[in-house]
C-alpha cells in the first residue's frame, strides 16, 4: 500500500464512519478496486479497518471533548462517592450509564462472532450491497412513521439497550454503525439530532475496543511498511472523521436522511452491477 492510497482509505473511511453510508463498504470497495485485499488473508483487512477506526475515536473525542469530560466525573461522583439511586442522578451520569448498557450487545456478540466477521463473507460485494439496501429501506420507514421528538436527555436504559443491539448488526459490512444506531434511535422516537449524537457517544467503546484488540492482533504480520501507511491512514480518518461529524449533526438539525437513503440505494444497485460484470 502506497502513502496516497493510505491518504485515501483514511479520507474514505473518516467520511463515511460517521454519516449513515458504511465506512467498511466504502474502504472494502476501495481496498478491493485497489488490489489491496488479500484473499487467502482477509482477516488482514479486517484488522486494518478497525485499527484506522481509531482515528475517527479520535475525532468523537475532540468533537465531544465536554460531554467525555463531563459523563464521566458526574458518573464516577453519583456512583462511587455519593451513591445516588439512578433515577436521582444527573443527565451526565445517566448518560454514563446508557453508554455502558448500550455496549454490553456488542462487547459480547462481537467476541462471539469474531471469526465470522474476520471471514470472507464479510468482504462479499454482495453482502455488502445487501446490508446498504436494507438498511436504506428500514431508514426510511423510520423517517416515515416515527415521532422523531424526544430528545438527548429523554433517553431511557431501555433507549439505550435497543440502540446497543442494533449497533451489533453494525458488524454486517455495509450496514454501518452509524446508521444502525441512528435507524433504532428514529425508531425509538429521537429527533435526528439526538439519535446522531447518542450514536456517536454510544460509538466511543466499541471502536476502541475492537481498534486496540485488532492492533494487538495485527503486530504479528504488520512489516515496517506497513506502519507507516497505517499511521498515516488512522491521522487522515481522524481529521476526516471530524469533519464528518459536524457535518452530520450540523444537516440533521434541519434535514432528513432522503439523501443517504438514496445514496446507499444507488451504491448497492451499482455494486451489484458491477459484481455482474465482473469488475468486483
Amino acid at each position: 500500500m502506497s502513502i496516497l492510497e493510505a491518504i485515501l482509505l483514511g479520507i474514505i473511511q473518516g467520511l463515511s464512519e460517521f454519516i449513515p453510508i458504511s465506512s467498511t463498504a466504502h474502504v472494502t470497495i476501495a481496498g478491493q478496486l485497489l488490489g489491496l485485499i488479500d484473499p487467502a488473508h482477509p482477516e488482514r483487512w479486517t484488522s486494518f479497518i478497525a485499527v484506522i477506526q481509531l482515528g475517527t475515536l479520535a475525532a468523537v473525542f475532540v468533537y465531544f471533548k465536554k460531554e467525555i469530560h463531563d459523563i464521566p466525573i458526574a458518573w464516577v461522583k453519583e456512583n462511587l462517592l455519593s451513591r445516588k439511586k439512578v433515577k436521582e442522578q444527573s443527565s451526565d451520569s445517566k448518560m454514563g450509564w446508557y453508554i455502558l448498557i448500550g455496549s454490553i450487545p456488542i462487547a459480547t456478540l462481537g467476541l462471539a462472532l469474531k471469526d465470522i466477521i474476520e471471514g470472507s463473507l464479510t468482504k462479499d460485494p454482495l453482502v455488502i450491497a445487501s446490508s446498504l439496501i436494507g438498511l436504506a429501506i428500514i431508514l426510511a420507514i423510520a423517517e416515515k412513521f416515527a415521532k422523531l421528538n424526544k430528545g438527548i436527555t429523554e433517553i431511557t436504559w431501555k433507549d439505550s439497550l435497543l440502540v446497543g443491539v442494533a449497533q451489533v448488526f453494525a458488524l454486517i459490512p455495509g450496514s454501518s454503525r452509524s446508521g444502525t444506531t441512528i435507524t433504532a434511535g428514529l425508531l425509538l422516537g429521537m429527533s435526528r439530532e439526538t439519535a446522531a449524537r447518542f450514536s456517536f457517544l454510544l460509538s466511543i467503546p466499541a471502536i476502541f475496543g475492537s481498534g486496540m484488540l485488532s492492533f494487538v492482533q495485527s503486530l504479528e504480520y504488520l512489516q515496517a511498511d506497513d506502519i507507516l501507511t497505517l499511521v498515516v491512514a488512522t491521522i487522515v480518518s481522524g481529521i476526516s472523521g471530524y469533519f464528518a461529524i459536524d457535518f452530520l449533526i450540523k444537516f440533521l438539525k434541519t434535514r432528513t436522511t432522503l439523501l443517504f437513503i438514496i445514496y446507499r440505494i444507488v451504491l448497492g444497485i451499482a455494486i451489484i452491477v458491477l459484481v455482474y460484470t465482473a469488475i468486483l
